[in-house]
């Protein structure tokens, strides 16, 4: 019986079909484990996505919520600031050595407020800031309170200097007032007092001598005296008035234009301005003559008037056949 290495041809047709059968299905189950691989990575990188996406949404939120609070912080600080410095005109000055460290941070802050994409760090240089801005602010409201106590300080005392400015000028007019009386006093009583009031009609004769007159036509001047004293009035020269007045009713003047202001006569026209030095205490005598060349019949009238008030009169009658008074 002769041996071969060949299959026989019942045993070919079977084999070769059994592996290719083998090898189909490796490959289908490779292309599954790959799909499934696939399946499970996407799975997978789906929920690191979500959870990254989540982390992200968080920090987001919380940027937000930390920019808010920085926000809400620098508006109340503001808000402060703008309250102590327009409450108060007089902090207007102390601000200004401050104005320009407090503006830098208001600056920095806006900038930082206004980054949309500002960062944690950020947010908590601006938080770090605002509460220096505050720590400023406080100070500025303590400087407030007490110009607000000194102010109220002040205004009591100027209440207060008022006060005593309308006392003073209440005594001091009261005072101007009395000094007034005082001084009008004082000037009525140092006006002089006349007594020992005299009106001599005087004849002249040729040699020189002196006769008193009884007829008005042998009369060549009156002769006024008068005693004047005062125990108020001090030492030195004082001004008497004459008013000499005739029968006809008119003032004996130089020129008639020798015009006296008294205090309860209204102006009269005066005869003669008598300067007297006077001794305080003493009593001192006047004389004056009074000359024209006709001497009419009838009353002559003398006034002797000092400091405006008439201090004494006298009258004196002159007839053609003698003398009266």
């Amino acid at each position: 019986m002769t041996n071969t290495n060949y299959p026989s041809a019942s045993q070919t047709p079977q084999s070769q079909p059994s592996k290719s059968k083998g090898n189909k299905n490796l490959l289908i189950g490779i292309l599954v484990a790959g799909l499934l691989g696939t399946w499970g990575y996407l799975l997978y990188d789906k929920n690191k996505s979500g959870e990254k996406i989540t982390a992200q949404q968080t920090t987001i939120s919380q940027l937000d919520s930390s920019k808010t609070d920085v926000q809400r912080e620098f508006d109340n600080a503001l808000a402060r600031l703008d309250s102590v410095t327009g409450s108060n005109n007089n902090l207007q000055g102390q601000l200004t050595d401050r104005q320009k460290d407090i503006d830098a941070k208001k600056a920095e802050i806006r900038k930082i407020l206004n980054d949309k994409n500002a960062t944690q760090s950020q947010l908590a240089k601006a938080k770090s800031m605002i509460a220096d801005l505050n720590e400023k602010i406080s100070s500025l409201e303590a400087d407030v309170a007490r110009l607000t106590g000194e102010n109220q300080e002040l205004n009591s005392a100027n209440t207060t200097l008022k006060q005593e400015k309308t006392d003073l000028e209440t005594n001091l007019a009261t005072t101007n007032s009395e000094k007034e009386e005082l001084a009008k006093t004082v000037d009525v009583a140092s006006t002089f007092s006349a007594s020992n009031i005299q009106v001599t009609p005087i004849d002249e004769k040729k040699s020189g001598k002196e006769k008193t007159q009884s007829s008005s036509k042998k009369v060549d001047k009156l002769v006024v005296s008068f005693d004047v004293e005062n125990r108020v009035a001090k030492s030195g020269p004082a001004d008497m008035y004459l008013i000499v007045t005739s029968p006809d009713g008119k003032v004996i003047t130089a020129d008639g234009s020798s015009v006296l202001n008294t205090r309860t006569d209204g102006d009269k026209s005066f005869t003669a301005k008598l300067p007297v030095d006077y001794v305080q205490g003493q009593r001192k005598s006047v004389q004056f003559p009074i000359r024209q060349e006709d001497f009419q019949t009838g009353n002559y009238k003398v006034e002797i008037y000092h400091n405006g008030f008439k201090i004494g009169e006298g009258v004196r009658s002159l007839k053609k056949g003698g003398l009266f008074g």
